[in-house]
């Protein structure tokens, strides 16, 4: 570790710079992003303005932002793996526009302004996230600035697609449509949690990894035992913010787990435990990055970031 290419290590408890750096992640994101989307000019133009609205959007950027975290832990640069990341984006934005259908959460706000559904129709809003998630796939596989191996790019291709599919994203959304109304226990809560969020978070995490063949196996298990509970925890704070944040801050409804009778953390454990569920996972997720030592702290800040986060 330490090599030449990794930034200068951040204390964990400086969210001030770390908000910098976010900052620069997101907008090298942005970039990127817009970069890999189809011309708005090109035919068909209409599904076209409909990708770059959906993706284009706004957005915290979450999954990057780990992807360039963990490249910096391992002494990558942002460069190799911003195409990963990008893939990754595109997928979860995808996940988005088809969650927000009204045949799913039938929501009217994202990222503060209409879903997509609202802002084109719900026809458009189907074919959006279909030419996402195809268009996730082609990244992995031909994009030029991503110069792994061609074993490499078909590890990755997995991944994510193992991440999209029925034991990540897809499933558990189809696990959270099937338990609204009905009264789960916290270990059926968190398998749901940990394909729907979890699987993806854990991809923004172990794809940039793979991106380091010879990664020592000792540091891969790390980086494991970072990311499940990092990726928990982010949910019930999701779940937590639902029940205490405000529509202007999080440009997006409040209250809509309650409405739809969602399991929850907050709603089986309640409010102060679920906040203490957060704090042994964060400290859980801390202490598997031990054997990074200082390279790791991109991640640690980042962590620290998320789960103090309210929006």
């Amino acid at each position: 570790m330490g090599s030449a290419l990794a930034a200068a290590p951040l204390a964990p408890k400086d969210l001030a710079g770390f908000a910098e750096l976010l900052k620069s992640w997101q907008a090298r994101m942005e970039e990127a992003l817009e970069r890999r989307l189809p011309d708005p000019r090109a035919v068909p133009a209409r599904l076209h303005e409909a990708m770059r609205y959906s993706v284009l959007g706004g957005g915290k950027r979450i999954r990057p932002a780990l992807a360039f975290a963990t490249a910096r832990t391992l002494g990558l640069r942002e460069t190799d793996v911003e195409s990963v990341a990008c893939a990754i984006e595109f997928v979860h934005v995808y996940s988005l526009v088809h969650d927000d259908l009204p045949a799913m959460d039938d929501d009217d706000l994202r990222r503060g302004r209409p879903t997509c559904h609202k802002a084109f129709d719900e026809a458009t809003a189907v074919l959006t996230g279909d030419a996402l998630q195809s268009l996730a796939f082609q990244v992995l596989a031909c994009d030029p600035t991503l110069t792994a191996a061609a074993l490499t790019r078909l590890r990755l291709i997995e991944m994510l697609g193992e991440a999209s599919g029925t034991f990540g994203l897809a499933g558990g959304q189809a696990i959270d449509l099937a338990a609204q109304g009905r009264q789960l226990d916290i270990a059926q809560i968190e398998e749901m949690h940990a394909r729907k969020t979890g699987a993806l978070i854990r991809a923004s995490v172990l794809m940039p990894a793979a991106c380091v063949p010879d990664l020592d196996v000792r540091l891969h298990q790390a980086l494991a035992g970072f990311v499940e509970p990092i990726g928990l925890a982010f949910q019930i704070q999701d779940d937590l913010l639902d029940v205490l944040g405000d529509v202007a801050t999080l440009g997006k409804a409040v209250g809509a787990d309650s409405e739809r009778a969602k399991p929850t953390h907050p709603s089986v454990l309640g409010v102060p435990a679920s906040q203490e569920r957060v704090r042994l996972l964060h400290a859980q997720a801390l202490r598997s990055l031990e054997p990074f030592g200082a390279d790791a702290e991109p991640l640690r800040a980042l962590a620290e970031w998320l789960l103090a986060r309210r929006y």
